[in-house]
């Protein structure tokens, strides 16, 4: 079944709604990010950077789009609501990642990770923020070898937290480097971090580069835009 669309309230484009980003009103009437879409009431989407959420406050287009969604101008728009936005993308896809690891889809160690990526059972490769260049180089380079991609761009995903946060996320020691062995768990992380990413904008994710996917739209589009670079251990 295909993601429904819905359209963004500032740029007025369409995008999957797994793509965008729901604003709720809270029974006290104050728009808050509700990541997962469960809120119930009118909900407003936007598909749009930080940056352009935040010049779109400064001029009033925000207050303006979400009083034609929310069909009152009766609520209080957070001064916050970039950083609410931005907690809340951060938790959804640390908290993702949590479940998938307990479920078994995930992998961490280099060791491990590469023997997952040359036995061709690796759907997506993870790195820290502040993992080295080399050693995710070498587990990419296992990755093309296992899926029989060498010579492509084939490369892992940078996440922008580091090792400290992304351990904690997991539940386990010193993680520098993840990988997903099942692709149905990686397409619910790939999806959330490229949400992620594609809010927070280039100054907060490493190197952005755009090829595409393996398996899913090309990175730059509004559903699966994301971050991939060779930062490693």
């Amino acid at each position: 079944m295909s993601d429904p669309m819905r359209t963004c309230v500032l740029s007025r484009e369409e995008a999957p709604r797994d793509g965008l980003i729901r604003l709720a009103l809270s029974p006290e009437g104050d728009v808050l990010p509700d990541v997962h879409a469960k809120a119930p009431g009118r909900g407003a989407w936007i598909g749009v950077s930080r940056e352009e959420l935040e010049a779109a406050t400064a001029k009033g287009r925000l207050r303006g789009a979400l009083a034609r969604a929310f069909k009152t101008g009766e609520f209080r728009l957070p001064d916050d609501l970039a950083d609410r936005i931005d907690a809340a993308l951060r938790r959804a896809t640390l908290e993702r990642l949590g479940l998938e690891a307990r479920s078994g889809a995930l992998v961490t160690g280099g060791e491990r990770i590469d023997k997952a990526a040359r036995q061709g059972k690796l759907a997506l490769l993870l790195h820290a923020a502040d993992a080295s260049a080399d050693g995710a180089a070498k587990l990419a380079q296992a990755w093309r070898v296992g899926s029989d991609r060498e010579g492509s761009g084939l490369k892992g995903l940078t996440l922008p937290v580091d090792r400290t946060i992304l351990s904690l996320a997991l539940g386990r020691e010193n993680v520098v480097h993840a990988g997903l062995t099942d692709a149905q768990a990686a397409k619910r992380v790939r999806d959330l971090l490229a949400r992620w990413l594609h809010f927070i904008g280039p100054d907060r994710a490493d190197s952005p580069c755009e090829p595409k996917s393996q398996d899913s739209a090309p990175l730059g589009s509004p559903a699966t835009r994301t971050t991939e670079t060779n930062e490693g251990f």
